[in-house]
């Protein structure tokens, strides 16, 4: 089932992708495709993580959506991948957690499918409140190397929740 939710945060994601391949298609990184790729990425994930996965657990009577802590490892990770000065190796670990991270949310029995239908009828009204979320302040970024122990950190939680 794709309605309203399923479709605008679908598209979203192809946008991204887009970008984030502009951004890596040269022998550097391209730096226009990918500032707009950050900030994008940063907003979708605040679209999830303030208005749609709260919506659903609170339609779920306080109980989080079954993939909620996955999700937002996974969201950890991203935004942390955010932080340093972009290389080509760090776009690889973007698309290889994007890659496994969208299935999540986009394939039938996913995060937005279950969400439309707990929200039912009124995935319209919500759908206004989530283009509301405004951009997320982006920091200059960081190459300090607790920019790249956190990474490291993070992206060993993810694969053990994952693998777990």
């Amino acid at each position: 089932m794709t309605g309203p939710l399923h479709e605008f945060l679908t598209h979203d994601h192809a946008r991204l992708d887009e970008l984030l391949r502009q951004a890596g298609a040269g022998p550097q990184v391209a730096l226009e495709p990918y500032e707009e790729f950050r900030e994008g990425l940063l907003r979708h994930i605040a679209m999830e993580e303030k208005v749609l996965l709260p919506e659903a657990r609170r339609r779920q009577g306080g109980q989080p959506l079954a993939l909620a802590k996955r999700l937002r490892a996974d969201h950890s990770v991203l935004a942390a991948l955010l932080v340093p000065t972009p290389t080509l190796e760090l776009l690889g670990a973007l698309r290889r957690v994007v890659a496994e991270h969208n299935p999540l949310e986009e394939d039938a029995g996913g995060v937005y499918e279950s969400c439309e239908q707990l929200v039912g009828a009124e995935a319209e009204a919500l759908l206004p409140r989530i283009r509301a979320v405004p951009q997320v302040p982006v920091a200059r970024h960081f190459d300090g190397p607790r920019a790249h122990e956190g990474i490291a950190n993070l992206l060993r939680a993810r694969a053990a929740l994952r693998d777990g």
